[in-house]
């Protein structure tokens, strides 16, 4: 079976409590010693097997490392941990679910190789949106419940609001739209994918 590690919690001695996130389910299991185990970090795709136990969490047991190439680079690793941490607390009361969510990520790993990773993160957070039914594409304001003609400004979870309404960032809605029609961010401004980001930090 294989997971991506969305995070891990220390319990007595050198053990761990660890949250994975496999096709189908939003694990929590249990690791012996998993603090001496370089392999347990969250963000980590692994190769593992699970020994069911009656009285507590099923065993993380037989760990393998799936390694991705960029995963010594600090930035990189950097981005990718504090996108899993969302993903963590977005799903962290869920148990069955769709394979969206592990195959998402696992498309975002392979484009963090060669491609700007805030970009990778914006596109994937739009896609997450729009598959759970919370893309706003109307541009009504939250707010007023006006309609948004011109410049718009985008909250948490990229609630549209006017700039009169809301205190946040603005983006012009023709370079919002063309986004929300592709799922991909190419055209937009680096100074707008920054402004993006700083959105999605805010939480799913």
């Amino acid at each position: 079976m294989q997971g991506f590690i969305l995070h891990t919690q220390s319990v007595k001695d050198e053990d761990l409590i660890v949250y994975l996130l496999s096709t189908k389910k939003v694990i929590k299991s249990y690791r012996f010693y998993g603090m001496r185990h370089s392999s347990i970090l969250s963000g980590y795709k692994i190769d593992f097997e699970l020994e069911e136990s009656t009285r507590f969490l099923p065993r993380l047991k037989d760990v393998l490392h799936v390694g991705f190439s960029w995963v010594l680079d600090r930035e990189k690793m950097y981005l990718w941990q504090e996108f899993i941490r969302l993903f963590y607390w977005h799903l962290k009361d869920v148990e069955e679910i769709d394979s969206f969510y592990f195959e998402l990520l696992e498309n975002c790993a392979i484009r963090f190789e060669k491609q700007d990773c805030k970009r990778v993160i914006v596109d994937a957070y739009l896609k997450i949106l729009n598959h759970e039914g919370r893309l706003h594409r109307d541009f009504i304001c939250f707010l007023c419940d006006n309609c948004i003609k011109e410049n718009v400004v985008l909250i948490r979870a990229f609630l549209p609001a006017h700039k009169n309404c809301c205190f946040g960032y603005e983006f012009k809605i023709k370079d919002i739209l063309k986004f929300y029609k592709n799922f991909n961010s190419s055209h937009l401004s680096d100074e707008y994918i920054d402004k993006l980001h700083k959105i999605i930090k805010e939480g799913f």
